[in-house]
């Protein structure tokens, strides 16, 4: 199809897959989304503790598999390779990838979870400590993104694909600026205003983003060799 037509129904596919794989990210997290639900309206300390402490429990089962299959399905959409219907890539690449990114979900949970407390209580002590926690947390988080790129490109062992999910990082400032201000500009819209994007699209749009940057860089990485 050309013209007017052809454009509006290539848009409307693209527009399907985002929230097609958006969905079934949400639904195949739906434990970790209700206790996020809970912890957005929890107004005692306590209770909010007991929430982290179950969403640092789960993650490494439910969350980290499932993104995993989303970066996945949104590689076969940036090399042009999809060609099975969404729910079935989806469901084959997590049951592909569960046993690594839930190995891969333990050790960045972990991560994540010193993170946190030192954060906690180390940003009360002085404006430079806060900072200095800030910029490792979104190093973390960048870190965490290409950990899913990678995972979805590469068929690595665990401890070499932290390893190359690190040099990607700290080795190319241009990716990792590119992934952080993408995704957070993501997040940012979908948070103040836009709220319709996270069921539909905010999780997919942070991961055809992250995963094009990446490429991006690994194209060029190849063509250097």
């Amino acid at each position: 199809m050309k013209g007017l037509i052809g454009g509006f129904y290539h848009v409307s596919e693209w527009i399907m897959k985002f929230s097609a794989v958006n969905l079934l990210w949400l639904l195949f997290n739906l434990p970790i989304v209700l206790i996020v639900m809970n912890m957005i309206f929890v107004d005692r300390p306590r209770n909010l503790f007991i929430l982290v402490a179950l969403l640092g429990i789960m993650a490494p089962f439910i969350l980290f598999p499932a993104t995993a299959a989303m970066f996945a399905s949104v590689r076969d959409w940036v090399l042009k390779t999809d060609t099975s219907s969404i729910f079935r890539s989806f469901w084959n690449y997590y049951k592909e990838n569960y046993k690594r990114s839930l190995l891969g979900g333990l050790i960045l949970t972990g991560a994540w979870i010193v993170w946190g407390v030192d954060y906690y209580y180390f940003n009360k002590l002085n404006v430079m400590l806060m900072f200095t926690f800030l910029l490792l947390g979104i190093l973390l988080y960048v870190y965490t993104l290409n950990f899913f790129s990678l995972m979805a490109h590469y068929d690595l062992k665990l401890r070499s694909l932290l390893k190359k999910s690190f040099l990607f990082t700290f080795g190319s400032p241009i990716l990792s600026g590119a992934v952080f201000l993408g995704s957070g500009l993501i997040i940012y819209v979908s948070i103040n205003g836009l709220l319709f994007l996270i069921p539909f699209f905010t999780g997919s749009l942070i991961a055809f983003i992250s995963f094009s940057a990446f490429y991006r860089v690994y194209l060029n990485l190849t063509n250097r060799s």
